[in-house]
C-alpha cells in the first residue's frame, strides 16, 4: 500500500480533508514491531500500586503467627 493510498483510506474513514490527514503523518504499524516509538522514554510507569504501598504500611506492632491450616473466610 502506497503512501497516497493509506491518506486516502484515513480520509474515507475520518471524513477529514486530505491536507489535514497527510499532516499528522499516518502510516501502516507492523504488529509485530514493538519498538516503533521513535523517542522511548525509559521512564518507568507512572502508576501507583496502592495496595502495594498498604502491605508495607501496615505492619503489626506484634507478630502474630498464623495456624497453617487456618482458612480465611
Amino acid at each position: 500500500m502506497t503512501q497516497q493510498e493509506i491518506d486516502r483510506a484515513v480520509c474515507v474513514a475520518t471524513g477529514e480533508c486530505l491536507c489535514e490527514v497527510q499532516q499528522r503523518g499516518f502510516s501502516i504499524a507492523d504488529p509485530l514491531d514493538v519498538n516503533f516509538d521513535p523517542e522511548p522514554d525509559f521512564l518507568p510507569p507512572s502508576i501507583v500500586d496502592w495496595d502495594e504501598i498498604e502491605l508495607h504500611r501496615n505492619v503489626a506492632v506484634i507478630n502474630q503467627p498464623r495456624k497453617a491450616n487456618c482458612r480465611l473466610i
